[in-house]
């Protein structure tokens, strides 16, 4: 006969299970928050911190799938085939012919999955293979070069506890930037259209909006953390 011990942890078992179920998985998020008025300044991110860090079939090859994932469907996600980057993408260098060698394509992937700009996400079919189209924020590199290029974050005065982080979707990206588009608590990568924030002290316990009251988080810990203190939170997520 089971124990209570037994019946507990079986429940708790079950609980876990029910909530991965609802949980959101990224690409649901990803859509779901994806706003086409944000395209101009992604955009505008890959030209400065990634294009530099590719070579020339890399980034053509890059934009094309950019062009067919993102902007075409709001998804992070592209099947493609070597054979079809061929030809339509971008002319040969060498100026013989307008088509690119299926070598020369494989390369670019290639060199495209080992800086972690794209990764495959699927098998391959007969149409391609199914690849993810990293943002700079999720790119190593890019994060670095994001880094060192702050220039502008507020500066620590009181005047910025007057400004709304939260509600202003240009501060909102300055709080997702310092902390590297990163989870507080469980680390997790994320993007502009992944991420939340969270308020370190809760505004129902008299928190604002301020830079240093808030904290990215990813939607799973966000929803899980609730009205908990933060050190709460930690301990819990990190046993």
């Amino acid at each position: 006969m089971p124990t209570k011990k037994d019946i507990i942890d079986r429940l708790r078992g079950l609980a876990e299970e029910l909530e991965g179920t609802l949980e959101e998985d990224d690409s649901s998020v990803f859509a779901r928050n994806f706003d086409a008025l944000e395209v101009p300044d992604l955009v505008k991110s890959i030209i400065d911190y990634l294009q530099p860090q590719l070579h020339p079939y890399e980034a053509a090859i890059y934009w094309h799938l950019f062009g067919h994932s993102i902007i075409s469907t709001g998804q992070q996600y592209c099947r493609a085939s070597t054979k079809g980057m061929m030809s339509g993408v971008i002319q040969s260098s060498s100026g013989q012919s307008g088509d690119l060698s299926y070598a020369a394509v494989q390369k670019a992937l290639s060199g495209l999955e080992q800086k972690e700009v794209i990764s495959k996400a699927g098998e391959t079919t007969r149409e391609g293979t199914l690849y993810k189209i990293n943002l700079p924020e999720e790119i190593k590199s890019c994060q670095e070069l994001m880094k060192e290029a702050k220039t502008d974050l507020p500066e620590r005065i009181d005047e910025k506890k007057q400004l709304d982080y939260y509600n202003n979707a240009e501060n909102r990206l300055k709080v997702f930037e310092r902390d590297n588009y990163k989870c507080h608590y469980c680390d997790k990568q994320l993007t502009r259209f992944t991420a939340t924030l969270d308020h370190i002290q809760p505004v129902s316990e008299g928190g604002d909006n301020s830079y240093e009251n808030l904290t990215t988080a990813c939607l799973h810990c966000n929803s899980r953390r609730g009205s908990k203190p933060v050190m709460e939170m930690y301990v819990n997520e990190n046993g």
